[in-house]
């Protein structure tokens, strides 16, 4: 359930479910790595999953995104992405 998330999950699903990896929601984010990882493990679990293709099914069924969410042209220049995963 999405209530269940911190913000700063809440962001790393976003990001997830907009094709960053780990490395680039880092950037984004200005966290390391492993942190980025452990909020994205912490969320799954929440969410009951433990599958990452169905991160991005499950944000959209909880409002964590949408389907017209696109990265902003600032956290496209952080991470370095010409694109924001939908595309």
């Amino acid at each position: 359930m999405a209530s269940a998330l911190t913000p700063r999950e809440k962001e790393v699903v976003r990001l997830a479910s907009l094709g960053c990896t780990v490395h680039e929601s880092a950037k984004i984010l200005k966290l390391a790595p492993s942190t980025v990882d452990n909020h994205k493990a912490r969320a799954m679990a929440k969410l009951g999953t433990d599958k990452a293709a169905l991160l991005t099914r499950l944000a959209i069924q909880q409002k964590v995104t949408s389907m017209t969410d696109k990265l902003t042209t600032a956290e496209k220049k952080k991470s370095g992405r010409k694109d924001d995963g939908w595309n």
